[in-house]
């Protein structure tokens, strides 16, 4: 009986505080089978598995002077026993509330320091990385270790948020409209080379079509040279029968003239 009052066992989940008369002895026990003095030392033993401080959302001013509502938690065990009971009483609940205050106050430093815009999407990281070393540092004094600090959202009041939605909806229709002016001014700008280059192109051909018309006319004037050097008669009664043709191209053509006095006619006057 008295040997199994000497004997006490540690979880491997746990540690514990030898107490003698009150007064702490020996602290920071391994899992596994000890030994006390019957009647004369106590033990209490602590729960050192990880623990989690759920926090409730808090409002915290940002640097604009607007409310955003944090929702938070910080993952923590015990890491000195004995100060943790000297601190604390050894209760988990006081634990979470000095952890809490200091959360708290941490967050409420760093978003005073930052914009709606940083808080929400540039500075998270950032952010929880220096509460969870600012936690660290003073959980120590706690003889807690704390293991790490996260954000889990960041919401914005609804008035804050009609004024936040507002302005993205402004900054978004201003860089549509910015968008818009810049393709308007690239369509005129293509538009203006089409127009010119259509011109250009236009007056191009037209200068080709001129040069190759004169070459034209004058290979024609040539071959009509050659030809009227060759039979000049001929020549000109066949230029005369054109322009007979082109006079009398319809029956109702009617020309009122002297035949005999008009060099139109040479050919007519000939013949008789």
């Amino acid at each position: 009986m008295l040997a199994a009052m000497s004997l006490f066992t540690v979880d491997e989940t746990q540690t514990a505080i030898r107490f003698q008369l009150g007064e702490i002895v020996q602290d920071n026990y391994k899992p596994g089978l000890h030994w006390k003095w019957p009647l004369i030392n106590n033990i209490r033993k602590f729960d050192r598995r990880l623990q989690t401080l759920d926090t409730e959302p808090e409002r915290f001013l940002t640097a604009e002077k607007k409310n955003v509502i944090v929702d938070s938690f910080a993952m923590w065990r015990i890491e000195d026993v004995r100060k943790f009971y000297t601190t604390v009483g050894g209760d988990a609940a006081q634990a979470n509330v000095r952890l809490d205050q200091i959360v708290k106050d941490s967050l409420r430093s760093e978003f005073s320091k930052r914009t709606i815009q940083e808080v929400v999407s540039g500075d998270r990281d950032q952010i929880m990385e220096t509460l969870s070393q600012l936690l660290k540092d003073q959980a120590t004094q706690l003889g807690i270790a704390a293991v790490d600090v996260r954000i889990k959202r960041i919401d914005l009041p609804p008035d804050v948020s009609n004024s936040v939605f507002s302005r993205m909806k402004a900054e978004r229709l201003r860089v549509a409209k910015d968008f818009r002016s810049r393709g308007g001014e690239a369509a005129e700008r293509i538009r203006a080379d089409a127009d010119r280059q259509g011109t250009v192109i236009l007056a191009e051909a037209y200068r080709d079509a001129e040069r190759q018309r004169g070459d034209g006319d004058a290979q024609a004037a040539d071959i009509y040279a050659q030809a009227y050097g060759k039979d000049q008669d001929f020549y000109n009664f066949n230029r005369s029968l054109s322009a007979y043709r082109q006079s009398f191209g319809s029956k109702d053509d009617v020309l009122i003239l002297q035949p005999q006095d008009f060099q139109f006619f040479r050919y007519f006057n000939q013949a008789q």
